[in-house]
Formats: structure tokens, sequence, C-alpha cells
């Protein structure tokens, strides 16, 4: 049910505000990022403008369009790109601003120049990079986390360094102000000045990167020199009255002699009183350490920044633009009291760029949850155009196609993630749809996935309620024989009923204490044969509890507590398989008191976890004590131990009471195949093609179905 039609639910979130002279209809934000959906030379196209156009039919009081190389190609640092280094670039930029404001939001360009991240720019155009002196040595595992196929996008060779003169400092000044002429000229209705990251005027910024000895270097009067001339100049050309802001870290996390909060402040103070309208509060980190690169800008841990942005709004004047995992009902409580003035979001709005309509419309519960698996995020890292796990649209809107069929019926087998989202888009176009699931329960493999990712939950809700609010005809427990469809007679199947989970082949792999994919999936959800709960020893009383339990939120709040308090499990685990699944296994059990060793026989751990998570997870399993080793061979599972080869060819040996084999999934499409035999015209969506997770099968769900309509 949505609430009641009221104007009172984010009062502050929805009000109106206002930057220098732009006047906002709200104080949601779409911060800025670099999504390289540009063209390959750097003219906006089609694609950028159809993903800015969503957001400003959502709703967003302002886009902020990311990353304008002002001196591109130098200084770039991704493919497709946005440039505004040249008149050449207008046409497209002005198209772009045209079809945003035609929907009533305000955008702004944010000018950038990526000095020494500017991998990119070397790699295609053997460019060197732009820095005010020679930076620290690079060191880290930050490398250590790539897969080996991640990797095909970089050329590996040496990028050159450029110390920047007096006249090359000239130079960039220049090189900003003609970008804000022409962000100007295009239309836009306001600028943000990158100043973080890493990037060209954070370099400078940062006393840890410049240890210059001219009037560019030294105090920071003097490393905020470059960074004050461009304001200037740029102001020069655009006018006193025209909105101009900057974005400043607040802190250099895990960088010694980096940002600081407090330089952070008295950088502040002095854009302030060089005339910008408003300050963006963002943050950076030591690249070399993976982890980080989700504990700052990106942050992993809710409102990771807010403290920071409430201490400059304190020391300031001027409005402050915050972000960094805020929910709307946090975000409205801290524009109520003043922490900051404006709410910029990033990953909320890729997974629904209609949020701000939705809260504007007192509809919160059907906003489409972000369940930061850092699909989004991770693309950049590995030069990928932007793209959503939980939002197939998201960079493609220019490719969707408009619905031509209605008013048939289609029977949709399997209730995961997959089946939930296929059913509710062929409804949602006004199509009769049966959701055919074997089990008591929608969820499918995503409600494991929730228990042991708890951001995944909310997709598990909204999918769900989605589904109950939808006329999709759910039949539970049931079978779906050829028989019951004859009886439906379809137009078309969807089989969404995911993958097989064989055990792999592996000495010792039949004893009672060796657990499959399968066996874990149904001990933690209470479910299962007698021969599980007699392998385990599981109470029937405390399995029927749970398996009765019907609403997918308190069942899932059951199980988790059930199982903090009690597992039918051994002190010692031994995982075999240490891609997704494996990994959350360990975390799941790690945090149940377990002693957890991972055995991966690919030299790198993480497969189907997307990079900037994978970092995050495989570091935080290291420092709680979780032995992990990749590249194994030879093993043995015995009574009470599994015995290997490490990769470095030593023979190991490590306690387990119970081993977890997390291998052997594979796509199954005999029930798809025999479906076809029987003469039904048969679609496959999900894991059953091969396993793919949540966003595999959510966009494969809307690949499917777009398919299906368009017919």
């Amino acid at each position: 049910m949505t609430a009641p039609a009221t104007a009172t639910r984010y009062p502050h979130l929805l009000s109106p505000g206002r930057i220098g002279s732009l006047d906002l209809r709200n104080r949601i934000l779409v911060t800025a990022m670099g999504v390289s959906l540009s063209e390959p030379d750097g003219t906006v196209g089609e694609r950028l403008i159809a993903y800015h156009e969503a957001q400003a039919k959502g709703g967003a009081g302002l886009i902020i369009s990311g990353v304008a190389g002002v001196a591109w190609p130098t200084g770039a640092v991704q493919p497709n790109q946005t440039a505004i280094s040249d008149d050449r670039f207008l046409p497209g930029l002005t198209a772009l601003v045209e079809r945003v404001h035609a929907h009533g939001a305000k955008i702004a360009a944010q000018l950038h120049h990526g000095g020494l991240v500017a991998g990119y720019s070397a790699d295609a155009f053997d460019e060197e990079l732009w820095a005010p002196c020679y930076p620290p040595p690079f060191k880290g595992d930050f490398l250590d986390y790539f897969l080996p196929e991640e990797m095909t996008g970089f050329s590996g060779k040496m990028p050159s360094l450029r110390l920047l003169s007096h006249e090359d400092i000239d130079r960039v000044v220049d090189q900003f102000a003609a970008a804000a002429g022409r962000a100007k000229q295009a239309g836009f209705d306001a600028i943000e000045l990158h100043g973080g990251h890493g990037y060209l005027i954070s370099s400078f910024l940062s006393p840890k990167t410049n240890t210059r000895t001219d009037e560019y270097g030294g105090p920071l009067e003097n490393r905020a020199r470059l960074l004050l001339r461009v304001l200037a100049a740029i102001r020069a050309v655009v006018g006193a009255d025209f909105p101009l802001w900057v974005k400043l870290d607040s802190i250099e996390v895990g960088k010694d002699g980096g940002i600081t909060l407090d330089l952070a402040i008295e950088t502040a103070r002095l854009v302030e009183a060089a005339g910008v309208d408003a300050i963006t509060v963002s943050a950076y980190h030591d690249s070399g350490q993976g982890k980080l690169h989700s504990a700052s800008n990106i942050p992993h841990e809710p409102e990771t920044n807010i403290p920071a942005a409430a201490a400059i709004k304190a020391a300031v004047g001027v409005p402050v633009i915050a972000s960094g995992r805020v929910e709307p009902e946090a975000g409205d409580k801290h524009i109520a009291k003043g922490v900051y003035d404006f709410l910029a979001m990033g990953r909320k709005l890729l997974a629904d760029p209609a949020l701000p309509a939705k809260l504007a419309g007192n509809a919160p519960e059907t906003v489409r949850p972000c369940i930061y698996c850092y699909t989004c995020v991770s693309t950049a890292y590995v030069r990928q155009p932007l793209r959503c796990a939980v939002n197939p649209e998201t960079g493609f809107e220019c490719e969707q196609v408009t619905a031509a069929v209605s008013g048939k019926h289609f029977v949709v087998i399997g209730g995961g993630p997959g089946g939930m989202e296929a059913a509710r888009r062929l409804n949602a176009e006004g199509n009769r749809v049966t959701l055919i699931e074997q089990g008591p329960r929608l969820g499918g493999t995503l409600r494991i996935a929730a228990l042991a990712y708890p951001a995944n939950e909310g997709l598990l809700d909204w999918l769900t309620r989605e589904i109950a609010w939808s006329s999709v005809d759910v039949r539970l427990n049931t079978d779906a024989t050829p028989e019951l469809l004859r009886k439906l007679a379809p137009d078309a199947v969807i089989v969404a009923t995911g993958a097989r989970r064989d055990m792999p082949d592996i000495a010792g792999a039949d004893q009672p204490h060796v657990f499959s994919g399968d066996d874990m999936r149904n001990l933690m959800m209470g479910e299962g044969s007698q021969e599980l709960k007699r392998k385990t020893g599981l109470a029937t009383r405390l399995a029927t509890k749970i398996g009765a339990a019907t609403g997918m939120t308190a069942n899932l709040d059951f199980v988790r507590s059930a199982t903090r308090r009690w597992m039918p499990l051994g002190k010692h685990i031994t995982i075999i398989g240490g891609e997704l699944v494996g990994l959350e296994l360990a975390e799941f059990l790690h945090e149940r008191g377990r002693e957890v060793t991972v055995l991966e026989p690919a030299p790198r751990l993480g497969k189907g976890l997307l990079l900037v998570r994978r970092m995050r997870l495989i570091a935080e399993l290291r420092e709680h004590g979780v032995a992990l080793h990749g590249g194994v061979n030879d093993l043995v599972i015995g009574e009470s131990h599994v015995s290997f080869t490490d990769v470095g060819g030593e023979a190991r040996m490590v306690p387990a009471d119970n081993v977890i084999v997390a291998m052997g999934a594979s796509g199954d499409n005999v029930l798809a195949d025999s479906l076809r035999a029987a003469g039904f015209t048969v679609e496959t969506v999900g894991d059953c093609n091969g396993v793919s997770y949540i966003e595999g099968a959510m966009r494969g769900a809307a690949d499917t179905v777009s398919r299906l309509l368009a017919a």
C-alpha cells in the first residue's frame, strides 16, 4: 500500500533551493559521475542525452553532468568521456541542455582535468600525465584484485609524466576558462569545478602530491593558487552572476600527509572568499589500497562524509552540497537541521532515476532500491560504459523500444529475481501473467543472497511488493508440468528456474559432513529433505517454524536471527570455491563465530563480485582472520580436514568439521528444452542460461520481455 497523498513526508528535501542566482525545484541533485556514455571522439550523442533526460523526467532538481574534459584528450580518465575542450563539441552539449530543460530540471557542467589519474589518456592517446611534481611511488594491493579478463582494456605501458612549468599552468588556467565559456554558450545553468579525487587541481592542493618549492607549493595559500586562479579566470568569462562552485575533498583517507578536514575547511574559506556560490563536499583516498576505493567519495558505510559536510557548512556561509549513501529520510532531517543544503545522489538515481518524483508522490516504497553491489562504480575501473545491476535501462535509455504487444497471456516459471522481474514487466504492459513457483515462497536464490548480503533484501522486498501490487496470478507450491501449461494455454513461456548445482569431482565429497551449495541453501532457509535434516541434526520443530513463515521480510528477519544464535555446523569450516557465493558464505559464517578457510582453484578469488565490492570484501575477510587461498590443487576432503597443494606447490592441510562446496553451478535448460519439445514457445532468463547472478537475472528479464513485446 502506498501512503496517503500528502505533501509532508520529505518537506525539506523536496523544498525549492537556490545556489547563487540558480533556482532549483528541489534539493535532490544528480551527482557528477564518470559514465563513459559520450562518443569515442568526446562529443555528446544520444546515449548520454537520453541518460540525463531520464533523470530530468524523474524529477531531480539539478543534474551535474560529470567530468567534461577541458583539455581533452589530455587529462582524459576514461573512454567515451565528454569533452568541452573545443568549439566542435558545442552542438552535442547544447542538445543535452535543451533535452534536460524540456523536463523542468537544471543542468551544470563539471569541468575536469585528470592530471595524475588520467591513465586512459596515456593508453589511448599517448598523452603525458600532468602533475605538479613527481608523485610518491604507487604501492599497495589495488592491482592484486583485478581478474585477468578485467585487464584487457589496459596497455600496460608506463605513462610519461609532465611536471608543470609556469607556462603549462597558464595554459591550464586558460583551458578551464575557455571551457567555462563554452558551458555557458551551450546553455548550462551552472558550473562545478572539480577540485578533488586526485585530479589535477586536487594534486596541487594535497601536501602529499605537491612538494613544489615555488609559489605553487608549500603553504596552503600557495598550493591553492592554481585553484584560485582557475576560479578567477572562469568568473571573468562567465560573469559575476553565473552560478559557479567547486568540489573539494574533505579528507584523503589512508594517505599519510594528505588532505585533512582542517585543511579542507581552510580551503573552503579560501574559495568562498574567491566568490564561489557553493561547495560540494567529497573525499578521496590512497588509491593503492583496494578497500579504500569504497571508503571515500563512494562510501560503503552510510553517511561516511556527512560529518565533514557539517563541519564545512559550519565554517562557510555558502550552500553546501553533500553526498555518500544517504537515505532520503536522513537527507530530509539533515537539511532541516542545517547540516547541509543539498543532497547529491549517484547510485540511488542510477537504480531509479524517478526517485525524486516517487518521493514527491509519497510513494517511496515504489523506488527501485540500489543494492550497493558496485556494478556501476566498477565499470569505470575496467573502462566500460556505465550499467546498473538492478536497472537494466540505466546507460541504455536510448535503446528502449516502446512495447507493441498487450493483451497476451504469458506463463513465467520460477519465482526468483529473473522470474519476478519478467512477470512484473509483462504485466505492466497490459498482459495477463501466471507466475509459477515450485517452492512455498517467491525469491529464489535472492533470499539466500539477502541473508548473506543484507543490502540485497531491499531488492527482494521491492520485487515481491511489485508482484503483490500487480495482477500477476502467483501459484506457489506448483510444478510447471506440460499438462498444466496446456490448460493455461499461454502465448509464450519464460523459464527462469535458476542454475543446476552439481557436486564437483572432489575426493571425499561424498562424506556426511560435506555440504553442497543446495544443502546450504536449504539449511539457511529451513527447507530441504529429511536426509538433510538428519545429516545436520536440524531440529524438526525449528525447521517447521522457519518453513512456515510466509511474510518475506518477517521470514528473513527470523532466519537471520535464528542463524546468528545457532547453526548445525562445527567450529572449523572449509569452503571450496572462492567466487561470489563462497566469499559471501565465508562472511556469513565468520559473523556467526566460525573459523573459516576458503580454497579456490583459480589464481584469484572473487569472480562474480564486481571489482570495487571484491576489493572491500576480500580485504575485510582477511582482516577478520578468514584464510583465503587461491590457485590450489589436489583437493582431498578427509574426515576432519581438507588437504591441498597451495599456489606455491606446498602441501597443506586445514581443519574442517564441515566442508561446503560452493562450486559446480551451471546453466540448466532441461525444463525449457522439454517444454519446447512439447510444442510451447519458450524463452529462458537468468541462471538457467549460465550463472550470471542478480544483474544477469534482471537484465535477462528486461531483454526477454522487450523481445516478446516488440514481436
